[in-house]
């Protein structure tokens, strides 16, 4: 019991962290209507560019959480130029960009794959070091502080002329260009906006591991579709935008939790991608089918009334 309680307080952990991630994906996914593959490599660069600087330039642990978040802006920014610039699709725009930052952090991480953070202070073990509580309580409640800054931030953000043009952008393009809104513009701040909050997760995540990877942010494009998806299904009625920003943070703890159970089971770790798959696969069937049932029933009904 005492093993399982450890699991997922490490899940929760980690999927506030991650929920960082997600609150990017939404940007561009739900707000934008942006299918952003950008994530999966941004994610990677924000954690090896914290690596690198706390490692070996022993930056301040705060001061590598700002410098991921810009590159990553820097890598949004680049999936945006392509896109609105020079019009490639977005999702090819995002897929060119994900392929040559793979490059870019072997470059960044010296050629070494994978750069270890054991024997630096990180803002996570400080926070231990400080308060006593384990590793999974340090991430969990230095996650939720910043994941409640980032909310608070994106409400107030939306809120603003420039973040009711982005979401009425998404909503509908052409007649937001018709009222005069440069929505090439609106894109690229948004595809920034959201590959900023990937580039802050990822050095969060690489803060709370203790190491920085190349290929940490593989299948995160996945985990922040889930989470999305999961969100919206458990907290779907709450109409509040602001709601609907926690419930994207409250999908992710409820995907790692998921993760960690089935790994108690049992579960070979190597099939995590499969569920992962399965996951998003059966949030996303679950709605239609259960509103197809209703139309079918609705109309069964109709039918009786009428004979």
């Amino acid at each position: 019991m005492e093993g399982l309680l450890a699991s997922l307080q490490g899940a929760v952990g980690q999927g506030v962290l991650w929920g960082i991630m997600v609150l990017g994906v939404y940007i561009t996914f739900r707000l934008m209507d942006i299918a952003d593959l950008t994530v999966d490599g941004s994610f990677a660069l924000g954690a090896c560019v914290c690596a690198v600087l706390v490692v070996n330039k022993q930056a301040d642990p705060v001061a590598a959480l700002f410098a991921a978040a810009f590159a990553g802006m820097l890598a949004g920014a680049a999936t945006g130029i392509l896109h609105t610039v020079f019009e490639i699709p977005a999702i090819l725009a995002g897929i060119l960009t994900q392929i040559s930052l793979w490059s870019i952090n072997l470059r960044i991480m010296g050629g070494k794959s994978n750069l270890p953070l054991l024997k630096v202070r990180t803002l996570i073990s400080g926070f231990v070091d400080q308060t006593g509580l384990t590793q999974a309580q340090a991430s969990m409640l230095i996650g939720i502080l910043v994941a409640a800054i980032v909310i608070a931030f994106l409400y107030w953000f939306f809120g603003t002329e420039i973040g009711s043009a982005m979401r009425a952008t998404g909503n509908n393009e052409d007649m937001v260009r018709a009222l005069g809104v440069n929505t090439k513009m609106t894109k690229l701040l948004a595809l920034m906006l959201s590959n900023g909050l990937v580039g802050l997760s990822g050095a969060l995540v690489c803060q709370s591991q203790k190491y920085g990877d190349v290929g940490s942010g593989t299948g995160a494009i996945v985990i922040g579709l889930a989470s999305i998806v999961i969100g919206e299904v458990l907290m779907g009625k709450l109409l509040s935008f602001y709601w609907k920003l926690i419930s994207v943070v409250v999908g992710s703890v409820i995907y790692f939790a998921i993760r960690a159970l089935v790994l108690r089971m049992g579960m070979n770790a190597n099939d995590m991608k499969l569920l992962s798959a399965v996951i998003v696969a059966l949030a996303l069937c679950v709605p239609v089918v259960l509103s197809r049932y209703r139309l079918a029933r609705e109309y069964t009904e109709g039918g009786e009334d009428g004979c």
